[in-house]
Protein backbone atom coordinates (compact mmCIF):
# COMPACT_ATOMS: atom_id res chain seq x y z
CA UNK A 1 0.00 0.00 0.00
CA UNK A 2 1.18 3.30 -1.03
CA UNK A 3 1.75 5.77 2.07
CA UNK A 4 -0.93 8.24 1.27
CA UNK A 5 -3.53 4.79 1.56
CA UNK A 6 -1.93 4.15 4.88
CA UNK A 7 -2.60 7.27 6.34
CA UNK A 8 -6.39 7.28 4.50
CA UNK A 9 -6.84 4.00 6.21
CA UNK A 10 -5.48 5.70 9.42
CA UNK A 11 -7.69 8.72 8.99
CA UNK A 12 -10.63 6.16 8.37
CA UNK A 13 -9.92 4.09 11.91
CA UNK A 14 -9.42 7.48 13.92
CA UNK A 15 -12.67 9.00 12.51
CA UNK A 16 -14.67 5.84 12.58
CA UNK A 17 -13.41 4.80 16.56
CA UNK A 18 -13.13 8.13 18.11
CA UNK A 19 -10.10 7.44 19.07
CA UNK A 20 -6.17 7.73 18.23
CA UNK A 21 -6.06 3.67 18.03
CA UNK A 22 -4.21 2.72 14.89
CA UNK A 23 -5.12 -0.46 12.40
CA UNK A 24 -2.07 -2.79 12.16
CA UNK A 25 -1.52 -1.27 8.93
CA UNK A 26 0.64 0.98 10.10
CA UNK A 27 4.16 0.81 9.46
CA UNK A 28 7.12 0.85 12.67
CA UNK A 29 7.66 4.38 11.23
CA UNK A 30 4.37 5.52 11.24
CA UNK A 31 3.92 4.14 14.57
CA UNK A 32 6.87 5.72 15.96
CA UNK A 33 5.89 9.05 14.44
CA UNK A 34 2.36 9.05 16.11
CA UNK A 35 4.15 8.27 19.32
CA UNK A 36 6.38 11.19 19.34
CA UNK A 37 2.92 13.08 17.90
CA UNK A 38 0.94 11.55 21.08
CA UNK A 39 4.30 11.98 23.62
CA UNK A 40 4.74 15.68 22.45
CA UNK A 41 0.85 16.21 22.66
CA UNK A 42 1.00 15.04 26.17
CA UNK A 43 4.17 17.07 27.29
CA UNK A 44 2.30 20.18 26.00
CA UNK A 45 -1.18 19.38 27.70
CA UNK A 46 1.14 18.75 30.41
CA UNK A 47 2.79 22.13 29.80
CA UNK A 48 -0.50 23.88 29.78
CA UNK A 49 -1.79 22.22 32.59
CA UNK A 50 1.11 23.40 34.82
CA UNK A 51 0.76 26.52 33.31
CA UNK A 52 -2.60 26.76 34.02
CA UNK A 53 -1.97 25.65 37.82
CA UNK A 54 0.45 28.09 37.92
CA UNK A 55 -2.10 31.07 36.82
CA UNK A 56 -4.83 28.94 39.14
CA UNK A 57 -1.78 29.92 42.30
CA UNK A 58 -1.24 33.37 41.32
CA UNK A 59 -5.26 34.27 41.13
CA UNK A 60 -5.72 32.31 44.71
CA UNK A 61 -3.02 34.53 46.18
CA UNK A 62 -4.14 37.35 44.36
CA UNK A 63 -8.18 36.87 45.84
CA UNK A 64 -6.32 36.06 48.48
CA UNK A 65 -4.71 39.52 49.17
CA UNK A 66 -8.08 40.91 48.10
CA UNK A 67 -9.67 39.73 50.76
CA UNK A 68 -7.63 41.07 53.53
CA UNK A 69 -7.09 44.25 52.36
CA UNK A 70 -10.83 44.23 51.60
CA UNK A 71 -11.08 43.55 55.93
CA UNK A 72 -8.30 45.96 56.14
CA UNK A 73 -10.43 48.85 54.30
CA UNK A 74 -13.95 47.85 56.30
CA UNK A 75 -11.58 48.13 59.64
CA UNK A 76 -10.34 51.90 58.16
CA UNK A 77 -14.15 52.52 57.24
CA UNK A 78 -15.02 51.68 60.79
CA UNK A 79 -12.32 53.41 62.48
CA UNK A 80 -13.12 56.75 59.73
CA UNK A 81 -16.94 56.48 60.89
CA UNK A 82 -15.68 56.58 64.73
CA UNK A 83 -13.38 59.12 63.84
CA UNK A 84 -15.92 61.79 62.34
CA UNK A 85 -18.91 60.86 65.37
CA UNK A 86 -15.52 62.02 67.72
CA UNK A 87 -14.46 64.84 65.61
CA UNK A 88 -17.36 67.11 65.74
CA UNK A 89 -20.32 66.81 68.23
CA UNK A 90 -21.52 69.94 67.24
CA UNK A 91 -21.71 69.47 63.74
CA UNK A 92 -25.14 69.37 62.86
CA UNK A 93 -25.07 73.18 65.13
CA UNK A 94 -22.14 74.52 63.51
CA UNK A 95 -24.19 73.65 59.97
CA UNK A 96 -26.91 74.67 60.70
CA UNK A 97 -25.15 78.59 62.23
CA UNK A 98 -22.82 78.61 59.03
CA UNK A 99 -26.21 78.24 56.71
CA UNK A 100 -27.67 81.01 58.82
CA UNK A 101 -24.34 82.99 58.45
CA UNK A 102 -24.19 82.73 54.84
CA UNK A 103 -27.84 83.46 54.49
CA UNK A 104 -27.62 86.65 56.62
CA UNK A 105 -24.78 87.36 54.29
CA UNK A 106 -26.76 87.30 51.20
CA UNK A 107 -29.46 90.00 52.88
CA UNK A 108 -26.24 92.15 53.64
CA UNK A 109 -25.10 92.22 50.43
CA UNK A 110 -28.20 94.14 48.78
CA UNK A 111 -28.39 96.22 52.40
CA UNK A 112 -24.80 97.61 52.08
CA UNK A 113 -25.54 98.64 48.86
CA UNK A 114 -28.59 100.35 49.52
CA UNK A 115 -27.44 102.13 52.46
CA UNK A 116 -24.11 103.31 50.17
CA UNK A 117 -26.38 104.48 47.71
CA UNK A 118 -28.40 106.30 50.24
CA UNK A 119 -25.21 107.76 51.81
CA UNK A 120 -24.67 109.24 48.93
CA UNK A 121 -27.84 110.49 48.24
CA UNK A 122 -27.49 112.31 51.83
CA UNK A 123 -24.18 113.47 51.09
CA UNK A 124 -25.57 114.65 47.44
CA UNK A 125 -28.42 115.85 49.12
CA UNK A 126 -26.05 117.55 52.15
CA UNK A 127 -24.19 119.43 49.67
CA UNK A 128 -27.47 120.53 47.43
CA UNK A 129 -28.59 122.06 51.42
CA UNK A 130 -24.79 123.96 52.30
CA UNK A 131 -24.78 125.38 48.55
CA UNK A 132 -28.46 126.95 49.13
CA UNK A 133 -27.80 128.20 52.29
CA UNK A 134 -24.88 129.75 51.78
CA UNK A 135 -26.66 131.30 48.78
CA UNK A 136 -29.36 132.21 51.31
CA UNK A 137 -26.63 134.14 53.22
CA UNK A 138 -24.82 135.87 50.32
CA UNK A 139 -29.38 137.04 49.38
CA UNK A 140 -29.45 138.07 53.30
CA UNK A 141 -26.22 139.64 53.70
CA UNK A 142 -27.09 141.51 50.11
CA UNK A 143 -30.54 142.44 51.62
CA UNK A 144 -29.12 143.68 54.74
CA UNK A 145 -26.95 145.52 52.77
CA UNK A 146 -29.72 147.29 50.38
CA UNK A 147 -31.93 147.87 53.32
CA UNK A 148 -28.91 149.73 55.10
CA UNK A 149 -27.93 151.62 52.15
CA UNK A 150 -32.04 152.41 51.36
CA UNK A 151 -32.27 153.50 55.39
CA UNK A 152 -29.20 155.84 54.79
CA UNK A 153 -30.90 157.36 51.30
CA UNK A 154 -34.19 157.66 52.94
CA UNK A 155 -32.66 159.72 55.89
CA UNK A 156 -30.60 161.67 53.99
CA UNK A 157 -33.77 162.80 51.99
CA UNK A 158 -35.49 163.01 55.09
CA UNK A 159 -32.95 165.41 56.69
CA UNK A 160 -33.02 167.05 53.23
CA UNK A 161 -36.33 167.54 52.99
CA UNK A 162 -36.75 168.57 57.13
CA UNK A 163 -33.58 171.15 56.44
CA UNK A 164 -35.84 172.34 53.03
CA UNK A 165 -39.01 172.53 55.54
CA UNK A 166 -37.01 174.13 58.51
CA UNK A 167 -35.39 176.41 56.01
CA UNK A 168 -38.90 177.26 54.26
CA UNK A 169 -39.94 177.97 57.72
CA UNK A 170 -37.64 180.84 58.94
CA UNK A 171 -38.00 182.57 55.68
Amino acid sequence: MSEQQSNSNNQLVVQNSGSLSFSSHLSKEDEEMSRSALSTFRAKEEEIEKKKMEVREKVQFQLGRVEEETKRLATIREEFQELEALADPMRKEVSVVRKRIDSVNKELKPLGLSCQKKEKEYKDALEAFNDKNREKVQLITKLMELVSESERLRMKKLEELSKNIDSMQMQ
